[in-house]
């Protein structure tokens, strides 16, 4: 049998990807090209100062604590973070770290993801435009069919009033007679103006008899990888209440969403806790979901909290649109929302359907 010898050190020179070597206290200890070539710093600078020197001074905390949870002996998969070059340009880094408790250091390859997030930017910036030129046009089309209205009714009111047996000249029983006619002509067609604009701005949703705990196990099964790693504890109660008239997507929806964000808003030390219950209650059915999560400063954020692209944590995954998609989903059949929250204590969402939707 024959024996290659392999040089690991050369792997480690051409990769395109940034390797590193990290001591616990915070320090690179051996990096490759690749790292100085993309923050433009020598290999000197890189090893004569603390890592979290080089990071944004926005995610340095959160940087600093994942860091520690690697000296835990937790290896850490797909964290983003942003870097500041020597120039000042920011770079996007996306790491998967593996600690050795043995050697007191931290083995680490990143890849960077600057040109993902810049679209990823410009995609949401779009989204944010669009939503508010669709806002503004219906706006538009509501005021311009409020405003014709109006008038069209009360020239309709003024045409009524006009006695024809009055009038002689045949003439202008004729010309009266036409105006009355273009006047009915143009109430019919305001009237299907605005009945096919409430329409389209109002469609008719198909809802169904779902079952909670199918709904959801569909919705645990697809996030299946997430979950296991986050070990995530579920508590769930849905005997008062088993189903609900709803739109099965749109309950999924609500469920991925405030999953998701659990997990996302789970702090390190802790191991995200969920609790679902329903309640089956003589005008409506009611759901509560609560997380033991990092929580928010309800005070701060209330007017804002379902808003489009509205955040409250710095966290390189968080797009604003979870909770936003929840809100308009619930709403959207007739439900309301509800939410409670306390810094570092949870989270807790209580959502109402409404019930004799089919």
């Amino acid at each position: 049998m024959s024996t290659t010898t392999f040089n690991f050190e050369r792997f480690f020179e051409l990769t395109t990807d940034l390797v590193c070597i990290a001591s616990y206290d915070g320090y690179f200890k051996k990096v490759n090209s690749a790292v100085s070539k993309t923050l433009g710093y020598s290999f000197e600078e890189l090893y004569s100062k603390p890592i979290n020197d080089f990071v944004h001074p926005d995610d340095q905390n959160t940087t600093a604590s994942a860091r520690r949870n690697l000296t835990k002996a937790h290896d850490l998969h797909y964290f983003e973070n942003r870097y500041i070059t020597k120039k000042g340009k920011i770079v996007w880094l996306s790491w998967t770290s593996i600690p050795s408790e043995e050697d007191k250091v931290i083995f680490a390859i990143a890849k960077d993801i600057s040109h993902k997030k810049r679209l990823e930017a410009e995609r949401n910036m779009q989204l944010a435009e669009l939503s508010k030129s669709n806002k503004n046009f219906e706006q538009i089309n509501y005021k311009t069919s409020h405003d014709l209205r109006s008038p069209v009714n009360n020239l309709n009111s003024i045409l009524d009033m006009i006695d024809l047996d009055k009038i002689e000249d045949d003439k202008n029983k004729k010309l009266i007679t036409l105006l009355k006619k273009g006047a009915e002509q143009l109430k019919e067609k305001m009237n299907l103006y605005i009945n096919s604009l409430i329409e389209t701005n109002s469609p008719n949703i198909k809802v169904e008899p779902i079952s909670f705990e199918k709904c959801l196990d569909s919705v645990l099964e697809s996030i299946n990888n997430l979950v296991s790693k986050s070990e995530a504890k579920f508590i769930i109660d849905f005997k008062d209440c088993p189903t609900v008239e709803f739109k099965r997507d749109y309950l999924e929806s609500i469920f991925l969403n405030l999953i998701t964000n659990s997990i996302k808003y789970t702090a390190q030390e802790k191991t995200p806790e969920i609790r679902i219950k329903t309640q089956d209650l003589p005008a409506k059915i009611e759901l509560t979901y609560e997380d033991n999560g990092i929580g928010f400063d309800i005070e701060k954020v209330k007017d804002r909290i379902f808003g489009l692209h509205q955040t409250f944590h710095h966290n390189e995954d968080s797009k604003g649109i979870g909770l936003y998609l929840v809100h308009t989903h619930v709403t959207s059949l007739g439900g309301n929302i509800q939410v409670e929250s306390e810094v570092d204590k949870g989270t807790k969402f209580t959502i109402t359907f409404k019930k004799g939707l089919m």
